[in-house]
């Protein structure tokens, strides 16, 4: 089928967008999208989650498949890649149970083999999938400045664009299914390293005396600053250990780069010291803290 047969731009009047995951993250897209305008139905395991969205004019799904029976376009954005394979093909999937023609975003942090299995699956049922994961965080998506990296065909890409860019400023399309997961990889392993190397820098800092405040605004400025500098240091410096990224997240993100980079055979030195570190913080009841708590190791 052609895609100029197959349908009309997407736009709030011929669309229905269903929205699977309302944490911390996924409440603040969604209504983005109802601020757009668009239809929203949305379903969350937990449904006091979703009590803001429904206030806002949203419509409750009790089931992924019944999102999948009233949506054409459906996000998902859950926990893990077990909760990712269950929305998308399991009995009550959508995958399991929508409609052909629907568009699949999965923005989850995932695996990149289940990102290809999905959109395998997803074409079976003459439907289009996307592997879309995101980055900012809390913030950036309360303010939709939003990070997207985009697996998946170039064509269901730049259908579905105008809506990533409700989410997010920086949408880039980086290649076949699973490519976006790859690159959060990339995203997740880069963020690790570097906020160990704050936390370091911070705790260095108290033991030598200094004011750790006094010091970030001399370094966030220079060649060592970052986002993660200047406000997860922050964030640490204020005892704020709120998640914004769940500390048990983000050890399932590095497990799934660590076996990534194992079987392409390339050692991650680095990544596999804030793993352990961040796994000592979660054996000690931290899991739900937000990731800038890896400064907790330190207060032994």
């Amino acid at each position: 089928m052609k895609w100029k047969e197959k349908c009309n731009m997407l736009s709030s009047e011929n669309t229905v967008i269903g929205f699977i995951g309302t944490g911390v993250m996924g409440r603040s897209m969604a209504g983005h999208l109802l601020k757009a305008g668009y239809p929203l139905v949305v379903y969350n395991r937990t449904k006091e989650k979703a009590e803001t969205l429904l206030q806002q004019g949203a419509e409750w799904a009790d089931s992924p498949l019944e999102v999948a029976q009233k949506a054409n376009v459906i996000i998902t954005i859950v926990g893990y890649p077990q909760d990712v394979e269950e929305v998308y093909l399991g009995e009550q999937g959508i995958i399991t149970n929508g409609n052909a023609n629907t568009y699949v975003i999965d923005m989850t942090t995932s695996n990149p083999s289940l990102a290809e299995k999905i959109d395998v699956e997803a074409k079976n049922r003459g439907m289009f999938a996307l592997d879309a994961p995101v980055s900012g965080g809390d913030v950036g998506a309360k303010e939709a400045r939003l990070s997207i990296m985009v697996g998946g065909d170039k064509a269901v890409f730049d259908e579905i664009e105008p809506l990533l860019k409700l989410l997010g400023t920086n949408v880039v399309y980086q290649g076949k299914a699973g490519a976006g997961q790859h690159t959060k990889m990339c995203n997740q392993i880069a963020g690790a390293t570097t906020l160990l190397g704050v936390c370091e820098a911070i705790v260095y800092a108290e033991k030598a005396g200094l004011d750790p405040k006094n010091v970030l605004t001399s370094i966030e400025s220079g060649a060592a600053g970052s986002w993660l500098l200047s406000n997860m240091g922050r964030r640490m410096l204020d005892g704020n250990f709120e998640p914004g990224f769940y500390i048990k997240h983000h050890i399932k993100d590095m497990n799934i780069a660590l076996q990534e980079a194992e079987a392409m055979g390339m050692e991650t030195p680095g990544l596999s010291v804030v793993q352990r570190l961040y796994s000592e913080l979660a054996e000690k009841g931290e899991e739900n803290s937000g990731h800038q708590a890896l400064y907790k190791y330190w207060q032994k």
